[in-house]
């Protein structure tokens, strides 16, 4: 049993209530608590040691990593982030110096972002450290975005470059919340989600939810320099394009338009964020599933993503 099968199992009988939009299976719970002009998101993440870091990573950049991830789910949703209660469990024989660094990488983040650490719970883990974040945003009515919104003839759209995270990008990333803001209020995005697991895996995502499939176009998949680099490093490496597909921890937005807005929104994009790529990778289509073209023609991709317990 993988990750997503768990989750499935999990979350049939699941209780909720009159204030839940949106429940398990988006990147951010959506709840509306009868504020006028907004609805809250709520989000959790962990970062654990041995599998989102090692002994050998800077502190400050483990804490980082554990809010930027959680930022980066509110960012899926063209939300704002607003408050965060962090849990850290530590071995008996943690150091104080090192966790209060842990913090001061989190701190910046968070004061960056304006978001309030406002407490959280401390206990004891033998196995080594893990960081947990839940964070409360905001997103105003009418202006979120989920992952089941995609249209057959949509196009695809990703921010950056993908692949070699671990490089580096994995710790240092930044979570794309002003550019999901700005998109949400300029044009309509009909469904999003932040690269975590992979293009593969988390493409399939938003398929799965708006029940369609996709068309992918290899040549335009934008991999990163670190991912060119390692594949040209040795035999063990993977190919740039599988990395750029299945690596995961880019932390990236993928998210899908109409046809008719995708030369506007990259000219615009381009005057408001050059300093960010913007690719179009493919579209959406009717069916299921992701078809992958390149001079050679088109076949079934037929790779995933990072899957916990797989």
């Amino acid at each position: 049993m993988n990750e997503f099968d768990l989750i499935s199992r999990l979350t049939r009988s699941l209780p909720t209530s009159e204030a839940v939009v949106v429940g398990a299976g988006d990147d951010c719970a959506v709840l509306d608590f009868g504020l006028p002009d907004r609805l809250l998101l709520f989000k959790t993440d962990a970062v654990v040691e041995g599998i989102h870091f090692t002994a050998a990573t800077e502190p400050q950049k483990i804490g980082r990593k554990a809010l930027a991830r959680c930022l980066s789910d509110i960012a899926a949703m063209a939300g704002t982030p607003g408050a965060a209660l962090v849990t850290i469990a530590l071995p008996r024989n943690f150091d104080p110096g090192f966790v209060e660094e842990v913090y001061a990488g989190m701190n910046e983040l968070a004061r960056r972002h304006g978001v309030a650490i406002v407490g959280g719970e401390t206990t004891t883990n033998p196995g080594g450290m893990l960081l947990s974040v839940a964070l409360l945003g905001f997103v105003p009515r009418g202006k979120g975005v989920l992952r089941s919104g995609a249209k057959a003839g949509d196009a695809i759209f990703v921010t950056g470059e993908l692949g070699g995270s671990l490089s580096g990008k994995h710790l240092e990333f930044e979570p794309r919340l002003a550019e999901a803001r700005w998109l949400a209020q300029h044009f309509q995005v009909h469904a999003m989600i932040d690269i975590s697991d992979g293009l593969a895996g988390d493409l399939r995502h938003i398929l799965t939810a708006s029940r369609v499939g996709a068309e992918l176009r290899s040549p335009s998949i934008p991999i990163s320099r670190e991912a060119r680099l390692a594949a040209k490093a040795g035999s063990a490496a993977k190919p740039a394009l599988l990395a750029a597909l299945t690596d995961g921890e880019d932390f990236e937005l993928l998210f899908t338009v109409a046809a008719r807005d995708a030369v506007p929104l990259l000219d615009a994009w381009r005057k408001q964020f050059p300093q960010v790529p913007l690719t179009c990778i493919g579209k959406i289509r009717e069916g299921d599933g992701v078809i992958i073209r390149d001079k050679h023609g088109a076949r079934p991709l037929n790779v995933h993503g990072y899957v916990h317990f797989s």
